[in-house]
């Protein structure tokens, strides 16, 4: 049978070599602040299991005591590291509150009250209380993403939880499982948490792998140079909304946007004003959009917005917005500002489109080179009988770009 100081040195192996894992992650991925807490609860639990050992060769509770409080503040740690995870702020009064009361009321069992029992009892519970305020954030989903390290890491919470639970109600009972003493059952508890406390680390790393992967999906649908949507997200958005509008028939609407003149500005003022003009016509876009309006940039000097839950009126409006604003500030232009000037085709879903994005895009296409036809610097509304309206009333006229 393996002895209970002989699993509390392992402990001790067990979570420095998991402190110096999340070290090099720490050196690798700075910017991952949770994984600075992590690093620190995994060397102070290693720091309490050592400090725990000491009782083979001191006959005193003191360090029980001594490992007890470090360990609960490790356990604080690890806490204070998942809500960083999850951008949520952190509180190091709680945790030294936490850690300080416990140690605090197990002196008074020692001292003042002598009893194992309680004593088990109050551990279990400063052990459990910071790990217990996490499990929400473990277990649920976060921006619409099951993550599997997450749920990993909740459910071993859960387990670890749940035996010292169980520990603290079988010494209630009259059962005998003080950690200070030698025997099967407590080795077996022993074994259980040095092995669940491995598992939650993994699963700590597999919730740093899940969020890079994430990371790195997310930027394979933005735009480089102006961090909006690209290509590929405009086509997975339309993809969802032409599926979501067939099953329920709710029509959504399309604006497609080009930069009138925009290869002139190249020719005439370089590339990087070309750029900046893109970058400056994304700013003054999403000034203009609603909530769950999506815009992305398809190319060049070409950009769309998805409009859900949008009528092909309420397009119109959007489109009217976007050219107000593009005007507005092509007319406080001076100097070497370089004025910037938009047409726009708008369409809406119908039963027509069907679940094929290409028809929508096609019929915008249709409406865009109609208001580039009209002259430049508006609107035209795809309508397939009549095939298209025009912007209504005068209009002004088309500045240039360049």
């Amino acid at each position: 049978m393996l002895n209970v100081p002989t699993l509390w040195t392992a402990f001790v192996i067990n979570f420095f070599t998991m402190g110096l894992i999340w070290a090099y992650v720490v050196r690798s991925y700075p910017k991952l602040e949770a994984a600075r807490f992590w690093t620190a609860s995994a060397l102070v639990a290693g720091l309490g299991a050592g400090i725990a050992t000491l009782r083979v060769i001191v006959d005193s509770l003191l360090p029980l005591l001594a490992s007890g409080t470090v360990l609960i503040f490790a356990a604080c740690l690890a806490a204070m590291g998942i809500r960083r995870f999850y951008d949520r702020p952190v509180s190091w009064r709680q945790s030294f509150l936490i850690a300080g009361a416990t140690c605090a009321t197990l002196i008074f069992f020692i001292v003042v009250h002598d009893s194992m029992p309680i004593r088990i009892l109050v551990y279990t519970v400063g052990l459990s209380l910071p790990l217990a305020l996490t499990l929400k954030l473990l277990l649920a989903r976060q921006e619409g993403r099951s993550a599997a390290g997450a749920r990993l890491a909740g459910i071993i919470t859960a387990f670890m939880i749940a035996i010292f639970a169980i520990r603290a109600g079988a010494n209630l009972l009259g059962l005998d499982f003080d950690f200070a003493r030698s025997s099967s059952p407590q080795s077996f508890v022993v074994l259980m948490l040095m092995f669940l406390s491995m598992a939650l680390n993994f699963g700590f790393l597999l919730m740093t792998m899940d969020r890079l992967r994430n990371e790195v999906a997310d930027l394979a649908l933005i735009d480089d140079l102006t961090g909006v949507g690209n290509r590929r997200l405009l086509v997975q958005r339309l993809t969802e909304e032409c599926a979501r509008s067939e099953r329920g028939g709710e029509p959504f609407a399309l604006l497609v946007i080009d930069l009138d003149g925009f290869k002139t500005i190249n020719d005439t003022y370089g590339h990087a004003a070309g750029d900046a003009c893109l970058q400056h016509f994304t700013l003054m876009a999403q000034t203009r959009l609603r909530p769950g309006d999506l815009l992305a940039r398809t190319g060049g000097d070409e950009f769309c917005i998805v409009l859900p839950f949008s009528t092909l009126r309420e397009g119109v409006m959007i489109a009217r917005r976007v050219l107000e604003v593009c005007r507005q500030d092509a007319e406080n232009c001076t100097g070497a500002d370089v004025p910037i000037a938009v047409s726009i085709g708008v369409a809406q879903w119908t039963r027509e489109t069907g679940a094929f994005p290409d028809r929508l895009i096609a019929a915008a296409d249709h409406a865009l080179y109609a208001a580039k036809k009209e002259g430049k610097n508006r609107y035209a509304a795809y309508d397939p009988a009549p095939p298209l309206v025009p912007e209504p009333g005068p209009m002004l006229p088309a500045r240039k770009s360049a």
